[in-house]
């Protein structure tokens, strides 16, 4: 390019800044001035303002004369806890005591007589109650072990039992008269092969002539196999031992089927008797019920009898092969368990029977010592005829969620007795026997509370001719199992005891008992007539009574011949229905006959006669 030529120049351009355009007006904004504007208030509010403008007076009125009544009355109240509290530091402990005293009787007149009645038993159980400490091992008491589950066994009732309903169940149970308590109580199961017992027991059962089980084995047989705690209630005679004793040895099978014992092992469970009597006679059963298994072929058991009186070393070879069942009376077997010749290691069953008596007439430390011995829990059954509320409370503290199977109530006698009280004076005792003992055939027995009378008796019926047999705690073992063993086999016709043979003792045959003198307790009365009208059989008890009886007794008795259906016979009203009274002293109350007024003079008679011959008339 020429350099001469000049630059061509570049066109310039002027810019200019865009500015944004104005938005458009919005309708709804509001204009400047409408800031300072006043803001709208609705008619409705306008209306209350005006009205509260012109009633504010009258409200500041009402507002001082409100804060005026509340002051007047903070000011009454102080005055009066003033007054309260002058009249509280002026009072004395006596009118405290006496104003107690006041509401006390206020509350009172407001009570029933039953009301208070019952209150006053809560409170004597309860004070007895809290005086015990529960029936367990001295080991589980000091160690607080509390046993929560119960046991559990391998039978189980059939499975059209197990179906039924709840008010089946109950239906049964009204028919014959049972009543249970409890959680989860087994089903009644009314015949034996239901039990699922084997056919040897079965055949033993029919030629003892029990068909059917009674009310007590109906309803306690399916618990105790069950596995269950369990306190049965029932009267005399009623089958109680069979309830108990079928399930030790149904548990002792089955043990045996497990792994065949070997010396130094067992037991598997105990039964704990009152006397001697008693545990001979249910080991006598269990015996032969084992014997008769070992015969149909099973396994054999052993039992073991532990008793005073007796030679244990003749049971030697029962010690050395193992056993599986003991029946004791307390005393025998804790001294066997403290020398050690067995232990209970393997335990898991225990029976106490009568155990009322176990638990209230003094053997209650000898079976907390005897549990002391058991290693680890066991199932516990007690049974009796008479089971008093304070016992079943206590020993329920003791089972673990026992079972209560009633059969009538508790110290109830037995339906199929007719009991018969005759009032007999002292002296003329021994003559009347004889014509009681013409009532009915023999075997009958006699009952009286002291020995030296038992031997009495039994001199007096011997010199009359008649076959009597005594018994009682101050004769020997041997003399004793002679007497049980006579009386059994129908070589003698009476026996005379004391209370040693009224709890327990079977004898099927016997159809009359007499009450030579009346037991200062009721329920010894229950258990010592309750010898006659056993297995469904009809009886008669014959109890004498006299101004010796005590008064309280003769009520029990009363009212126990009252829930019986007994007839009660007012000697004291005449043939037209009017009441005689006492041709020698007018009272209502006695005849003629037991007249004390007439007896005291004929004393006064005698002892004058006395007197004048001693002295020769001066």
């Amino acid at each position: 390019m020429d350099s001469s030529e000049a630059p061509t120049s570049r066109p310039s351009y002027t810019k200019r800044r865009r500015t944004p355009s104005p938005p458009p007006p919005d309708p709804y904004a509001l204009l400047e001035d409408d800031d300072h504007a006043p803001l709208y208030v609705p008619v409705k509010q306008r209306r209350t303002q005006l009205l509260n403008k012109l009633g504010g007076a009258a409200a500041a009125s009402v507002q001082r004369k409100t804060q005026e009544e509340d002051d007047e009355r903070a000011e009454r109240e102080r005055e009066e806890a003033e007054a309260k509290n002058k009249k509280n530091r002026e009072r004395t402990l006596l009118m405290e005591a006496q104003e107690v005293k006041r509401r006390k009787a206020e509350e009172d007149a407001a009570k029933t007589d039953a009301q208070k009645k019952l209150e006053e038993e809560a409170k004597i159980l309860l004070a007895q109650e809290a005086s015990r400490k529960a029936l367990a091992g001295a080991d589980e008491l000091a160690k607080g072990i509390v046993y929560t589950e119960r046991m559990h066994t391998s039978w189980t009732p059939p499975h059209y039992i197990a179906r039924r309903t709840a008010e089946e169940n109950a239906a049964i149970r009204d028919k014959f008269h049972i009543l249970t308590s409890g959680d989860d109580v087994p089903p009644p199961i009314p015949n034996f092969k239901d039990m699922k017992l084997p056919k040897p027991l079965l055949e033993y059962l029919k030629k003892k002539k029990i068909l059917a089980p009674t009310p007590i084995q109906l309803q306690g047989l399916p618990v105790a196999f069950s596995g269950r705690d369990m306190i049965g209630i029932a009267f005399t005679g009623s089958g109680k031992t069979l309830a108990f004793s079928l399930p030790l040895l149904m548990f002792a099978l089955e043990e045996e089927k497990r792994l065949p014992f070997v010396q130094g092992e067992g037991p598997v469970g105990i039964i704990i008797c009152p006397s001697r009597e008693l545990a001979r006679q249910t080991y006598e059963g269990l015996c032969e019920m084992a014997k008769l298994m070992e015969q149909g072929g099973y396994p054999q058991v052993r039992a073991l009898l532990c008793i005073g009186g007796i030679n244990m070393s003749e049971q030697s070879h029962t010690l050395a092969s193992g056993f599986h069942m003991v029946v004791a009376t307390p005393g025998r077997l804790q001294d066997m368990l403290e020398k050690r010749k067995f232990t209970l290691r393997g335990c898991k069953y225990m029976c106490m029977d009568e155990a009322d008596r176990m638990i209230d007439m003094g053997f209650e430390d000898d079976v907390r010592n005897i549990m002391s011995f058991f290693k680890h829990q066991r199932q516990t059954l007690l049974f009796s005829a008479t089971m008093p509320k304070r016992i079943q409370d206590f020993a329920q503290q003791s089972l673990v969620q026992p079972i209560v199977v009633n059969v009538g109530r508790s110290g109830a006698a037995n339906l199929n007795i007719i009991q018969e009280v005759e009032y007999v004076k002292q002296e003329a005792k021994m003559v009347y026997l004889l014509e009681c003992l013409q009532k009915t055939a023999p075997p009958s027995i006699i009952f009286s509370d002291n020995k030296n009378e038992v031997d009495d008796i039994q001199e007096y019926l011997l010199l009359k001719g008649v076959e009597a047999v005594a018994i009682h705690g101050s004769k020997t073992q041997e003399e004793r199992e002679y007497a049980i063993k006579a009386f059994k086999s129908g070589q003698k016709d009476v026996m005379v005891a004391s209370g040693v043979a009224s709890k327990g003792l079977d004898f099927s045959e016997i159809q009359h008992v007499i009450n030579f003198s009346m037991p200062k307790e009721i329920e010894d009365y229950v258990h010592q007539i309750g010898r006659t009208g056993r297995s469904g059989k009809t009886g008669i008890a014959t109890t004498f009574v006299n101004m010796q009886t005590a008064e309280q007794t003769l009520l029990d008795l009363k009212y126990l011949l009252m829930e019986a259906k007994q007839n009660i016979e007012d000697p004291n009203v005449g043939a037209d229905g009017k009441l005689v009274g006492c041709a020698n002293c007018g009272g209502l109350g006695h005849s003629i006959a037991n007249c004390p007024k007439l007896e005291e003079n004929q004393r006064r008679a005698v002892a004058a006669h006395m007197g004048a011959r001693d002295t020769g008339g001066y």
